[in-house]
């Protein structure tokens, strides 16, 4: 038997020892080395060979990845690691490190338990390693340090033993403050380099240590520092290989599945924990009824549909017919199996606490929850991808004959990620595909060509703005459309403190259900009875019910919500989404006949009631404003301030380092289109820039006249927007 069946093997007896499965994440910030660590440990579990390691870049499958040098999708990996005489399965899944495609982070922190963060030790924490440890986090996700590129300070910055551990300190006490703040608070997840939770090394060389590794092999820090002098990193390698170091770590100190779920589960599931349902996911029952999750969806050629689900109970079979909670259908599963590097290896089952792959559920989407038609359960918390889309490209088939197979093709990307929002227009043939940046559109538009063999044309990316207010307004009447219908509406900016718990997941959007959410609205500033009569939360805004005693209302109330969300998609403004409102139901006028009060009648009138509040209220749009961080030698200080300031940039904090600059910037997305060669022009390539999203800003007034212009000409809307008569008669 070869080596690699003797693995596939192994790995179908460990599947169902849950205390010895350990389910990771490799995060980090880009280019702190992920992918080149994530390799090493594929080494040392015989995937590929150890020459390899470091330069196949294997997690990185597909070719514009291996062209640019980044991940851009989430990649997974099975392996087995040996520990004081037992042996352990690691599911692992590589996660990017650019900003445009954190979405495949948050995805991948709700399939895992735990995560290592990877910090490059030249570069310290940077802005995106604050962000992929926020998400694993917010997903009670434990995690350990990696501290990467030891060997650039010894060789390069020619830092001495003490010099190194006080680098080290900082990063360890940068990252401990996150986890201090963050954590579950019955959770100690705190670093300590005394029990091996941290570890350094150069995933190039293939070489790690932590503590424990030091005690081991007697090898210390001024060891180190001889061993990359002498240019002796192979012995060095051969001594602290980096897959025994960092896989001893993580078998040591992250969670198994039975450990993890027994916390994490009731954080992301709503259900009764005491349900036999519920039983089977806290004690990680493989006899239990099936509870899984799809937390990605990649489309094969070969293969079609490929989901990636994390097992929380039971067991998944190949034939198995699954229920989708989300879009309410049956399917049947084909394959189910585990990744085996660039490989899916079919197993006909695979048992709760594992991450597996799953082929044949052709209407798969991330963050569906699978189950049984005997046995449905309540669905998953949904992920929350905190980024919004920003940037839109308009794309069209160049051969009219393809149109039909360009609408299939954008839902399917819309499918494999859900940061995409897709637009179609199947009159026209224009499709709007809004993402992450620039880069994340570049991205889908050159797939679509390369991938899927289409011919198409896109446009200049456009900015994605936001409608809101600056005033209060009403009560304002809408009437429907027979006029025996009436209602009176309130409008308001969102109280801060909402929309910041909105903005930052704590509080979820969508209809609510429970009363005792009125206490978080209450301790978050709003007025104790308004805190009891929340309808809906959408498109960061409210809507409430402040009637009392209106006869018929209950009846309606559906058909309020819906066109209350169907409003905000497209403001009266210039018909962008609408958001940061708070919208009143003070009182209502109802006919006393069910046929004279329907959906005909009820959402024109709910409609028109909030577009005529806003533009009484002062509207307004708010355009997105990125973070945009720079490194640069000081002689170079004035030249990166000119270029963010002719973007209408301002800096926020500075921090001078040596003889670098570390400046922090908040640009308009608007205005950062080119600017990555700009700012390399600008200091002869001696800078470094990486960009994070910040939320959105009132634009300028002097602006918003020409912008609203601008984009209602785009959408062939009249050039001026309505007047409020116009919706309220």
């Amino acid at each position: 038997m070869t080596r690699r069946n003797k693995m596939i093997t192994k790995i179908k007896e460990l599947m169902y020892e849950t205390e010895r499965i350990r389910n990771i994440g490799i995060c980090a910030h880009i280019d702190h080395g992920k992918t080149t660590l994530s390799d090493n440990l594929m080494a040392g579990a015989g995937l590929i060979s150890n020459d390899l390691a470091g330069d196949k870049l294997i997690m990185d499958g597909k070719s514009d990845e291996q062209e640019r040098g980044i991940t851009i999708d989430a990649a997974n990996a099975t392996m087995i690691q040996n520990y004081q005489d037992n042996q352990y399965l690691i599911n692992l899944i590589d996660t990017p490190g650019h900003v445009d495609f954190g979405g495949d982070v948050t995805r991948a922190m709700r399939a895992v338990d735990g995560a290592v963060v990877v910090v490059c030790a030249v570069d310290g924490i940077k802005p995106q390693t604050e962000t992929v440890l926020r998400q694993a986090l917010k997903e009670n996700v434990n995690p350990v340090l990696f501290i990467n590129k030891v060997d650039r300070l010894i060789n390069e910055l020619k830092l001495d033993s003490d010099e190194l551990q006080k680098r080290f300190i900082k990063i360890f006490v940068d990252v401990n403050k996150l986890i201090d703040s963050l954590a579950p608070e019955n959770q100690d997840w705190l670093l300590d380099f005394s029990n091996g939770s941290v570890a350094f090394g150069s995933a190039y060389q293939n070489w790690a240590i932590n503590v424990p590794a030091m005690n081991e092999t007697g090898i210390n820090f001024k060891d180190i520092i001889e061993y990359c002098q002498n240019n002796n990193t192979q012995e060095l390698a051969s001594k602290l290989p980096l897959y025994k170091v960092l896989l001893n770590m993580v078998v040591e100190h992250l969670p198994s599945p039975d450990v993890a779920q027994r916390y994490r589960v009731p954080k992301i599931w709503n259900g009764k924990i005491d349900s036999p349902e519920g039983k089977t996911m806290i004690n990680t029952s493989s006899e239990g009824p099936p509870a899984a999750m799809i937390t990605n969806v990649t489309i094969d050629k070969h293969s079609g549909v490929i989901s990636t689900c994390r097992i929380y109970g039971g067991t998944l079979h190949g034939g198995d017919e699954v229920y989708l909670l989300g879009s309410k259908q049956k399917a049947r599963i084909q394959q189910v199996g585990i990744f085996l590097g660039a490989e899916t290896i079919d197993t006909g089952k695979v048992p709760v606490g594992n991450i597996a792959y799953v082929t044949g559920i052709k209407d798969a989407t991330a963050g569906e929850t699978l189950c049984t038609v005997d046995n449905k359960i309540e669905e998953f918390e949904p992920i929350d991808h905190i980024s919004e889309p920003v940037v839109t490209i308009a794309i069209e088939a160049k051969n009219t004959k393809d149109l039909p197979k360009l609408i299939e093709v954008l839902r399917q990307v819309a499918k494999e990620d859900p940061t995409v929002k897709i637009n179609i227009n199947e009159t026209t043939g224009e499709q709007l595909i809004s993402g992450m940046g620039e880069l994340h559109l570049e991205i889908i538009a050159n797939r679509i060509k390369n991938d899927r063999n289409l011919e198409i044309e896109t446009s200049e990316p456009i900015v994605v703005y936001r409608e809101s207010i600056l005033g209060n307004a009403g009560p304002v009447e809408g009437k429907s459309p027979n006029k025996h219908n009436r209602f009176y509406l309130v409008v308001e900016p969102l109280n801060q403190n909402i929309l910041n718990a909105i903005n930052s997941g704590e509080l979820k959007e969508g209809r609510i259900k429970s009363k005792e959410i009125s206490k978080t609205f209450f301790d978050l500033g709003m007025d104790k009875e308004e805190s009891r009569r929340v309808w809906d939360i959408h498109s960061k805004s409210m809507f409430l019910n402040m009637t009392r005693g209106i006869q018929y209302l209950d009846e309606v109330k559906e058909l309020l919500i819906d066109g209350f969300e169907s409003a905000l998609k497209e403001g009266p403004l210039a018909s962008e989404e609408v958001m940061g409102l708070k919208f009143k139901l003070v009182d209502a006028k109802l006919h006393e006949d069910a046929v004279h009060r329907g959906p005909a009648q009820v959402l024109p009138a709910i409609k028109k009631a909030i577009y005529g509040s806003m533009m009484l209220a002062k509207p307004c749009l708010a355009e997105p404003i990125q973070k945009v961080y720079i490194s640069a030698p000081i002689e170079h200080i004035g030249d990166c301030t000119r270029e963010i300031q002719n973007r209408r940039g301002i800096m926020v904090n500075q921090e001078i380092i040596g003889d670098v600059s570390e400046m922090e910037f908040e640009v308009p997305v608007a205005e950062m289109f080119g600017f990555a060669g700009d700012i390399r022009s600008a200091t002869g390539g001696k800078s470094l820039f990486s960009t994070e999203m910040k939320g959105f800003k009132i634009l300028s007034h002097n602006l918003q006249d020409g912008i609203v212009k601008q984009i209602r000409l785009r959408k062939e809307l009249s050039e001026n927007p309505n007047s409020a008569e116009h919706y309220l008669e």
